[in-house]
């Protein structure tokens, strides 16, 4: 009577699991899938790095627009987009400056580099901006400047 309920045990442990086969099924499903979301997101990761470069830069401006509306000018370019997470020195009505500023942190463009802030500017009262990718004026493509202004 043991030697028969041995038996049934093995069996029974031979039933359980995956076998080879099956794991290889899954593994090369897996394989496809991964594939096609490498294959649909890559290229598509340049593009979505500059828009939200400029949706950046259209924050960055809305907050520098509060910014001039509250205190009667934008920040000095000395002072740089800072004045916007922080009260500079010796700011003419510096009481009207908002309690905790205008901007909870000051972001890079996602290329990890800062945004570029000019006043007065060339293109409008202020010009901001990011050199893209190669981080360099110009540039086409990927490479290609976004600004707060339209060429």
């Amino acid at each position: 009577m043991t030697d028969k309920t041995q038996i049934d045990d093995i069996e029974k442990d031979n039933e359980s699991g995956f076998t080879l086969v099956e794991v290889m099924a899954v593994m090369a499903i897996i394989a496809i899938g991964v594939t096609i979301v490498v294959v649909n997101v890559l290229p598509n990761i340049g593009t979505a790095k500059a828009q939200k470069a400029a949706v950046d830069i259209s924050v960055l401006s809305g907050a520098l627009e509060q910014y001039h509306l509250d205190l009667g000018s934008y920040p000095d370019e000395r002072d740089g987009l800072q004045a916007l997470r922080t009260a500079p020195s010796g700011l003419r009505n510096g009481e009207l400056y908002r309690t905790g500023g205008y901007i909870k942190k000051l972001p890079t463009d996602p290329w990890g580099y800062e945004y570029y802030y000019r006043f007065p500017g060339e293109y409008g009262a202020f010009d901001l901006y990011s050199y893209g990718a190669d981080g360099e004026e110009g540039g086409e493509g990927l490479d290609a400047d976004v600004t707060s202004w339209s060429e």
